[in-house]
Order: C-alpha cells, then structure tokens, then sequence
C-alpha cells in the first residue's frame, strides 16, 4: 500500500506585518501593489495584519504585542501606516509619543501628513501646498477633478479599484514624494520629523521597503 505523501508547505523565515489607520483606503492600495509588483517570495512574505485599532499609539502598540508574541520570528519587520491628520484630532504630544515608542521598539513608520489622499494627489501633480485636514485637502486640490478624469468617479476613500487606476503613475508619485519630502524637511524650523513638517508622505520608503524585502 502506498505511502500518503505529505503536503510541502512553504517555510516562511519572514514576514514584513504592515499595520493600518485605515480599514479599507490604505490596505487595498498596498495590496494592489504588492500584488502587481513583488514577486512570489516563498520564504518572505508581505501582510497586511487585521486591526481595528485606529489611532497611531494604539497602532504602535498592536505592532509592539505582534513582535514579542510568539507569532512572530526575529527576522520580521513591521511597519505603521498612519495620518497626522488635523492639529484638533491629535496633538503634536499623541504624535511624538507614538513616534518615539515606535522608535524603541524598532517599528517603523509611515506618516502622511496631512493624510493618505496626500499620497494619491502626488500620483496627478507635484504640489506641495500644506493642507490642514483631509476634508481640506479633497475639496481645495486637483484631487476630485484628477479622480474623475482618471476613473469616471468621484473620490471615493474606500475604493477597491482606484490602484488600478493609480498604478501607472507610481513612479511619478515616489519621485515627486522624495523631492518635496526632502525640501520641506530643509526647509522646516519646527525639526525634520514627519509629523512636523507639512506635506509629508513616508509611502515612498514603505514601498521601497517591499519592494527589498526578500
């Protein structure tokens, strides 16, 4: 009688565990792109983690338990995605607390400032005009109007198709991301970190950071 052959699973050595604010915008633009652009890695992976949490601080927390939980293995990397969003919904103090604690903890950051649609406007043009809420940014940029002319639609933040739309238009999007990164944070007398200067988008290196991640 035959032996039963026994199924190979692949073995995982690492997992890149990206954590984000939003439920839907976020994680379907970074499932878009890891599906259309990394290659099949059997032994290192790319996950978004599910999480309800959706403050920064609560999502450095999340990122700290998953890393010393045995769920996790030394050679994982994780990895935040968060809004600075408008001065009266957090303050500068919740910011740099999450910061710093993510710091510590060997979690890294990716901060939009002023949010994610930050990131989708620099995909049409390279504007660096400073908004203060994400309401601001979608009714006073070209964003509805590129929206529309690219997909027919408006804006809308949970759309699962809007990658697809976006995807041509990645590499514009980094290279004008790192420029205006680079001079507003020159340029800042309030210091260099993300949550201080405005705009500001860390997509750039979480991308990059996928990209590498083998």
């Amino acid at each position: 009688m035959p032996r039963e052959r026994k199924s190979r699973k692949p073995n995982v050595e690492r997992t890149l565990r990206i954590f984000c604010e939003g439920e839907k915008t976020e994680p379907y633009y970074l499932k878009g792109y890891i599906d259309e652009f990394r290659e099949n890695n059997r032994v290192a992976v790319v996950a978004i983690e599910r999480t309800r949490k959706n403050t920064p601080i609560q999502l450095v927390d999340e990122a700290i338990a998953l890393k010393k939980s045995d769920r996790s293995l030394p050679g994982d990397v994780f990895w935040v995605v968060y809004d600075r969003e408008s001065v009266a919904k957090y303050s500068r103090a919740k910011h740099s607390e999450a910061w710093e604690k993510a710091v510590r903890a060997g979690i890294n950051v990716a901060l939009n400032n002023v949010c994610f649609e930050y990131w989708v406007l620099l995909h049409f043009t390279e504007s660096s005009a400073a908004y203060s809420s994400y309401d601001d940014l979608r009714d006073n940029s070209g964003l509805r109007a590129e929206i529309q002319k690219l997909c027919g639609r408006d804006y809308e933040k949970s759309s699962q198709v809007i990658f697809s739309h976006l995807k041509a238009h990645i590499s514009d999007a980094r290279g004008r991301a790192n420029r205006i990164n680079r001079r507003v944070v020159e340029a800042s007398t309030t210091g260099a970190l993300p949550f201080d200067v405005n705009p500001y988008t860390g997509m750039p290196s979480l991308l990059d950071a996928i990209d590498g991640f083998k």
